[in-house]
């Protein structure tokens, strides 16, 4: 099973420029999707032939929202989740799927934003939240978690570390919430598979040529429970695809 999860900045957007053609090269599976910015009242854009597709909109509309469109039909589905609870209007960034021998859950996690206004959001409340909420979905079955965490962990996961320190994505407080993901029994896909591998980032700021300049966050991941990690035969940024201002990730799974 081949899972991509790829904030597109804009669904419909993305299909106008890129989003057929990823689906077309790298023939995913799954797909979960983050700031789709779709209206729950919208007419959808053609988005291929994927059997199952699933939309969580904010109820602000143009904002936020996340999306899973699948080949494979799950067990169930559920986008009432106590992290989307915590705030009010809804902002559609959770989305739960069962299928036969894991929990996959899409997320597009709160930003802190400038001068950090949302990070006590994010480090009281969100985080540890949405950290138990993996951890009970645990208990009954392996998890894979994808999407944008808005955060990147280490200093490898940023071009310029000491620039950004204390700046909303670099922030000790959301470093520490992702450290608790991790001390909670989930790994980080990526950086298990590519221990020392720098420079490989999935978000670049759209100013001063920063992705042509590869001045780029890794912000976007796969967690996953250990009894997965074995399963794992690759997971990449795919930084090529262009579209959006991230790229997609991708890992395959053997059944």
């Amino acid at each position: 099973m081949r899972i991509v999860t790829w904030n597109v900045n804009g669904l419909r957007s993305a299909v106008g420029k890129t989003f057929h053609a990823m689906v077309a090269e790298i023939r995913p599976d799954v797909l979960c999707l983050q700031e789709t910015k779709i209206s729950c009242d919208s007419k959808l854009p053609d988005l291929g032939e994927f059997q199952c597709k699933y939309f969580h909109c904010a109820l602000r509309r143009g904002y936020s929202g996340t999306a899973v469109l699948s080949k494979i039909k799950p067990l169930a589905y559920d986008c009432n989740t106590p992290p989307d609870r915590l705030i009010e209007p809804m902002e559609g960034r959770v989305q739960l799927l069962e299928f036969e021998k894991f929990f996959l859950v899409n997320v597009y996690v709160p930003n802190a934003q400038a001068e950090l206004t949302r990070l006590p959001l994010r480090r009281d409340r969100w985080d540890p939240t949405f950290r138990d909420f993996l951890l009970n979905l645990s208990r009954e079955k392996d998890v894979v978690a994808c999407g944008d965490f808005n955060v990147a962990h280490r200093e490898i996961d940023l071009a310029r570390p000491k620039e950004n320190r204390g700046n909303a994505g670099f922030s000790d407080g959301e470093r520490s919430g992702f450290d608790n993901y991790i001390g909670a029994g989930f790994v980080d896909v990526f950086r298990a598979l590519h221990p020392n591998r720098g420079g490989s980032y999935s978000w670049w700021s759209q100013r001063a040529d920063a992705r042509k300049r590869n001045v780029g966050w890794r912000i976007d991941y796969f967690l996953a429970t250990e009894n997965l990690l074995p399963h794992v035969t690759n997971c990449e940024i795919l930084a090529h695809i262009g579209g959006s201002d991230h790229a997609p990730v991708a890992i395959d799974l053997l059944p």
